[in-house]
């Protein structure tokens, strides 16, 4: 078969241009590369099952609707909700159990600076808290933990009912080990903490030391973004599809003076943690340009080949 004279001029442009045939195999073999992991990655990601649920509108009785503040706000009214989540599909254990705040700024500048590293590690036995600032103290006492992210613990609880089975969360071993071993004290307990006339999140049991508290831990992980999810404990059984769960829970937390938005959210994990379809598509959408500039600059080369 004869071989068409513009494509040998090609090969030999190659032949004698390295460069351009350098260009054009890389781009080649970054598409036959990235292309085959995305769609793993992809397939990884699609596999895991996620349940998601907003309750902030939906648990604020019709009488408060137009007002969430003064509800949230008032301690006579019962803050206590049920949610129901139907399951769509088998959830293998351990299904994670996750709470997600949107709107909500943890990596604002003053907000991440009031905190006491060295105070969560020692106790009162460190004394210099003024990065702590305004929740350095009250009443003439000084606070443990001190900061306004401690200060802001998030204090919603849930409840899981299958049937007429509550079923077991394990909240134990939610925070990172590297956290509770050398960032928070085995000896040191919460003082003097939430005693103020605002109040701004949950409450710590003073018998219980902070490396134990693992709630507070989470929440003193301040995330990067304005929507973040935290781990609240892990459901160890697993939950069949058409399974409808019944979530008993307590309507504490107060995002409405900011806009905030509140979801729970139930989830398995694959080899590549949670549900995130970004990094597949990231490395299909490069491998597939890789693809595409190296056929363009093959054309290119057989149409308009250098003069040798």
């Amino acid at each position: 078969m004869e071989v068409p004279q513009q494509f040998l001029g090609v090969l030999n442009q190659f032949h004698y241009n390295p460069g351009g045939r350098e260009v054009i195999t890389t781009f080649l073999l970054v598409g036959a590369i990235f292309i085959p992991v995305g769609l793993i990655t992809l397939h990884a990601s699609q596999n895991v099952v996620e349940i998601v649920d907003q309750y902030d509108t939906e648990c604020v009785p019709e009488a408060y609707k137009s007002n969430k503040v003064a509800y949230i706000k008032d301690n006579l009214i019962s803050k206590n909700c049920s949610r129901y989540l139907k399951v769509y599909k088998h959830m293998k254990a351990p299904i994670y159990i996750y709470y997600q705040l949107d709107n909500y700024y943890q990596n604002h500048r003053r907000y991440v600076k009031s905190r006491s590293d060295q105070q969560l590690l020692h106790g009162l036995g460190f004394n210099d808290t003024s990065s702590c600032k305004p929740e350095e103290s009250k009443n003439g006492l000084p606070t443990v933990p001190c900061g306004l992210i401690a200060w802001s613990l998030f204090n919603d609880t849930y409840t899981f009912i299958r049937g007429r089975t509550e079923l077991k969360v394990n909240r134990k071993n939610i925070a990172w080990k590297s956290d509770r071993d050398h960032k928070f004290g085995k000896h040191v307990y919460p003082f003097n903490f939430q005693n103020g006339t605002l109040i701004g999140g949950g409450k710590l049991d003073p018998r219980i030391p902070l490396s134990d508290q693992e709630d507070l831990i989470v929440w003193m992980r301040t995330a990067a973004l304005p929507s973040f999810r935290k781990l609240y404990g892990r459901i160890e059984e697993d939950l069949d599809a058409d399974d409808v769960l019944v979530v008993n829970l307590t309507n504490n937390y107060n995002t409405y003076s900011f806009g905030g938005k509140k979801k729970i959210v139930l989830s398995t994990s694959s080899w590549l943690g949670g549900k995130n379809d970004f990094l597949g598509l990231a490395y299909t959408f490069v491998g597939s340009t890789s693809i595409f500039i190296s056929i363009v600059f093959l054309l290119l080369h057989m149409k308009n080949p250098r003069t040798l």
